[in-house]
């Protein structure tokens, strides 16, 4: 066991700085970034797209998500602690006569699971991380770098560097995170609100067949926009010079053709190109679009139960915990997310359709080009898109920060409860964090990274072998791409990896309510709304997302190949999990099911 005298955590968090941790890890300014490209992807080759859905989805993750916030604001105030439902699933069990010999193989089931969400979730992040610096570098020097399309060993170099800069940060203690994860807060949002309104606005004086100085085609090789038609080949393929500048279309008089800006809804080959008016924006389309939606946009809306692993180090946990989880859920998932996501949605247009979007590395930073070409000038629009970058790069920052904050702690409780190896359970004597947590932590992020980005462009996302001989070529830019059939037969390892993370997710959120819902149990203070009705929605709502991994790929719904890869990884972690609890508790002489309390 861990000795009991080392260093302790101190309570020094008051309820802004719980709340700050937690709205950091649901991070509006890294997830618009990061998931509007993956959940555009979402679908079936030769199938209609999902995306049409893309609101409706974060609905339904959000209810979800509602539901678990509460079974987590109730239980904590049963059990402040370290540890978060690792430590609430062994006193839940311990206070009840009959189930308390379950306790241990209950607190490990949780720990173990929640630690497939914990430690794979900074990978995801550092991963977008590679992808978003990858954009940023090909916009700024195209010549060296593929904006759309950057390369998997440069996106994998940028997720290791970055997985070890925020884990020294997070070594140096809950207080040092807190300030930067404030200061993150205010940032991201406030970016977000004046691109949100720009989008909007950009939509609403752009109506169908709208031409003129802001009436903007995107060309998504030379990142920018044009005002006039592109002149195309015989295959369809843009015309460009040798800069590879698209050319004009010429008229009779020849003169460029102006773009006209129209939103129809779909191609000639049925994919979904925009939404043709703002309702259409937020109508669910098609019940099994949500769903399929909804087990992407789960990873935006996680992370309101971090604060709940930070009992140690809260001033005052049974008060200021619960508020911190169901606040931090609703300002940044009820209002941000919703107004960002339907802005997005909503200034697609036949000069950027949806189809692009899946196409590029970041569609919203394409989106933030346009909108700023429109305010500032042609050509102008990348100074916009650069700031707002700059603030995208805290937003990843702080919800990496976050998570590798609860993850660590997570495993620090196991540690000192001798369920994981001792040495997680001891604190660095200075900063009082679980140090050898972290640093373990940030090699997993590196690694999990690095498989993340290596074929980030595989399965839907594929791009054509056009696009692909049209790299730059070297080491940083072009190793790692294969011809458009072989990547188009491969998972999407950004989507495989973000679907693992998710279904560690709905693993957790299933059993805490559960928890909250056994913990209650004939308590004098038991409400059946709060302590039955709605952590048993959250309950079986977490359970049919977790059943439409398997259902969705052999229903025809959805992607195939990632949700079945994840599937795999998810059972071998459980598996593993198994076998180290066996043989651990074989070695220590520690029985599995305990005889007293």
């Amino acid at each position: 066991m861990a000795d009991q005298k080392a260093p302790q955590m101190q309570a020094t968090l008051g309820l802004t700085g719980l709340t700050s941790n937690a709205m950091a890890l649901i991070a509006p300014g890294a997830f618009l970034w990061l998931t509007f490209a993956i959940q555009a992807n979402t679908g079936v080759a030769g199938q209609p797209s999902t995306a049409p859905a893309m609101w409706w989805g974060i609905i339904a993750a959000l209810l979800l998500c509602l539901a678990t916030a509460v079974a987590y604001a109730e239980i904590s105030k049963l059990y402040p602690g370290t540890g978060s439902s690792y430590y609430y699933a062994e006193q839940a069990l311990l206070s009840k006569d009959k189930a308390f010999k379950y306790a241990r193989v209950a607190k490990f089931i949780v720990g173990w699971g929640s630690h497939l969400y914990y430690w794979v979730y900074p990978g995801v992040m550092v991963a977008t991380t590679g992808i978003f610096c990858g954009y940023i570098v090909g916009f700024l020097w195209p010549n060296i770098m593929s904006g759309s399309n950057p390369g998997p060993v440069f996106m994998a170099l940028v997720a290791v560097v970055f997985s070890f800069f925020v884990a020294w940060i997070a070594s140096k203690g809950a207080g040092a995170s807190t300030a930067v994860n404030m200061a993150i807060n205010v940032i991201q949002i406030s970016a977000l609100i004046v691109f949100a309104a720009l989008a909007i606005q950009y939509r609403v004086s752009h109506p169908s067949g709208s031409s003129g100085p802001t009436s903007f085609q995107y060309d998504s090789q030379s990142l920018s926009t044009y005002t006039y038609q592109f002149q195309v080949d015989k295959t369809g393929a843009t015309v460009r010079d040798g800069d590879g500048k698209p050319l004009p279309l010429l008229d009779s008089a020849g003169k460029p053709v102006p773009y006209v800006i129209t939103y129809p809804e779909t191609d000639a080959t049925g994919a979904f190109l925009t939404h043709t008016t703002a309702t259409s924006v937020v109508s669910p389309h098609k019940i099994s679009f949500v769903f399929i939606q909804a087990t992407v946009a789960i990873l935006i809306l996680v992370g309101f139960e971090s604060v709940t692993s930070m009992g140690g180090e809260a001033k005052n946990p049974t008060k200021h915990i619960p508020i911190a989880v169901i606040s931090s859920l609703l300002i940044q998932g009820l209002v941000c997310y919703l107004i960002e996501y339907f802005a997005a949605n909503y200034l697609l247009n036949s000069g950027y359709p949806m189809t692009s979007a899946s196409g590029s590395a970041a569609p919203i930073g394409d989106m933030m080009i346009i909108v700023g070409d429109a305010l500032l000038g042609a050509g102008h629009g990348k100074y916009f898109m650069l700031a707002e970058a700059v603030t995208v790069f805290f937003a990843l920052i702080g919800t990496t920060l976050s998570c590798m904050n609860t993850g660590a702690r997570v495993t620090y409780a196991m540690g000192k409860d001798d369920e994981a190896p001792e040495h997680f359970g001891i604190l660095h004597a200075e900063s009082l964090s679980p140090r050898k947590a972290i640093w373990t932590l940030a090699v997993i992020s590196a690694v999990i990274g690095v498989i993340a980005v290596s074929v980030v462009f595989g399965d839907a996302a594929a791009p054509s072998d056009a696009t692909i001989a049209a790299l730059p070529h070297g080491l940083f830019s072009s190793v790692g791409y294969m011809s458009h059939d072989r990547l188009a037969a491969l998972p999407n390892s950004l989507l495989t990896i973000t679907l693992t993370s998710n279904f560690g997710t709905f693993i957790l959120y299933a059993l805490s309510c559960f928890l909250c819902i056994v913990a209650f149990h004939k308590r004098p203070d038991f409400s059946f709304v709060k302590h039955l009705l709605i952590p048993g929605f959250g309950l079986i709502a977490n359970l049919v997302c977790m059943a439409f991994y398997l259902i969705g790929p052999f229903g025809g719904l959805g992607t195939k190949m990632e949700p079945l890869c994840a599937l795999g990884i998810s059972g071998a972690w459980g598996l593993y999990g198994a076998i180290y609890f066996i043989r651990s508790s074989q070695a220590k002489g520690k029985s599995v099911l305990l005889t007293a309390k």
